[in-house]
């Protein structure tokens, strides 16, 4: 397997030499009153039988599974930079190696979500700033900072049906992440109630899973719209392996340029990237593709408040991606004269999902070296542990929002639909 990108995270070989001999000039001096004090300051906000904080000069506490996981900062220049910023600075630091843990990241995860919250009003105008409208040059540099890694890197640790990079839907906790993901195409395609021979349009469509579990399992058509390359190249290829070709287009384009007229839109995973200031656009698209009857169905990962995305995740992982509050997302609806049917939080399932991709993540590490560098390494199992937390949390919702135009009376009474038996 080739090395597909040596530095996808964008930090440079000379800050990186730079960094690494200040860290070396720092650890060499014994840690001093303060930096204890410091570090103290800090132990103290986190339960100390789950977790031990350790500077430079501290031996290594390994042993037990009973024993408090250890974060140990490697050098002083490490201690500083957390204290000032911990949001923005603690995965770049555990992703350079300048702290370390010691354990298990998951439990440094819980407890560093179990921090007081930032102060809603300041949240509020920073999720305002951020949460401008991307435009399409906007978004194809982040979708191809993110998803253009590489099929082969994204094949190591999504499931093997389908490639679903979102949420799955554990009907049973026993299931697996392949069944995981194939209950979640079932429950969104029973929610819009797809017939054979209708007209679905999808936005976003990842690796070209669902359009195609759609269209074979359901015998509709679909068109599905995405600018990531990779994907379009995967999906194409896939769907022809499948025999679906006939039933599924795979257009890349962005969602912008959606044309013709559907029975259903279907957008699973992309609100994320579009922007707040574009949902009014998104939902005149919307009003303007469906048909007179037409419904839809939008699932994303979303907040209970005004929240931006965490600064380390938006600079290293999701540059452009914020996930938006209900109220938010009624300027889709509202304006455009489309009515919510249901709303369903899921986020329960996306904190198990996440540990599905983490265990797999974790049992292919000498692949992903193979392909990137040891910084990637960690920024991408900090990034899928910290994700996993955020659910268990509340900090990261996860909303299934179906609905129609108003005023459409052919909907189901009950949603027992939704929950029969899949064959």
């Amino acid at each position: 397997m080739s090395r597909i990108q040596a530095n996808p995270l964008g930090v440079t070989g000379d800050q990186d030499t730079s960094e690494r001999s200040t860290s070396a000039r720092n650890a060499s001096s014994p840690p001093g009153r303060v930096d204890r004090w410091l570090a103290s300051q800090l132990a103290g906000r986190f339960d100390a039988s789950r977790l031990h904080i350790a500077l430079w000069d501290s031996p290594v506490r390994e042993g037990r599974a009973d024993m408090p996981v250890t974060v140990r900062f490697e050098d002083r220049g490490a201690l500083y930079k957390l204290l000032a910023n911990p949001a923005a600075n603690f995965g770049d630091l555990y992703s350079a190696g300048r702290i370390t843990v010691h354990g298990d990241l998951m439990v440094v995860m819980d407890e560093a979500l179990k921090e007081p919250r930032t102060n809603p009003r300041l949240a509020a105008v920073l999720a305002h700033l951020r949460a401008q409208t991307p435009t399409l040059a906007d978004s194809r540099d982040n979708i191809h900072h993110h998803y253009d890694l590489g099929n082969e890197f994204y094949k190591l640790w999504l499931d093997s049906e389908a490639l679903q990079y979102t949420c799955a839907y554990y009907a049973d906790e026993a299931m697996s992440l392949e069944q995981a993901q194939v209950a979640k195409m079932h429950h969104v395609c029973r929610k819009l109630r797809l017939q054979p021979g209708e007209r679905v349009v999808e936005a976003g469509g990842g690796w070209g899973g669902f359009a195609i579990f759609m269209a074979r399992e359901y015998g509709v058509r679909v068109r599905s719209f995405n600018i990531s390359k990779e994907q379009i190249a995967w999906s194409r290829e896939w769907s022809r392996q499948q025999g679906q070709d006939s039933l599924v287009e795979f257009v890349e384009d962005d969602f912008r340029n959606i044309s013709g007229t559907y029975d259903v839109f279907a957008s699973i995973g992309m609100l994320e990237h579009v922007g707040v200031g574009n949902y009014r656009k998104l939902g005149n698209l919307i009003n303007r593709v469906l048909t007179p009857e037409g419904r839809g169905l939008v699932h994303t990962i979303g907040r209970d408040r005004r929240q931006p995305l965490n600064p380390w995740i938006a600079r290293r992982i999701f540059p452009g991606a914020y996930p938006p509050t209900l109220r938010e997302m009624t300027e889709i609806f509202e304006p455009n004269d489309l009515s919510v049917l249901d709303v369903e939080n899921i986020r329960l399932h996306y904190a198990r999902t996440l540990e599905h991709w983490l265990e797999r993540y974790e049992e292919n590490l000498d692949a992903v070296r193979s392909m990137f560098d040891e910084n990637f390494v960690r920024a991408w199992r900090l990034y899928l542990a910290g994700s996993s937390k955020a659910f268990v949390h509340g900090t990261l919702q996860l909303f299934q929002v179906l609905f129609s135009r108003s005023g459409i009376n052919r909907i189901p009474r009950t949603r027992e639909h939704v929950y029969l038996p899949v064959d």
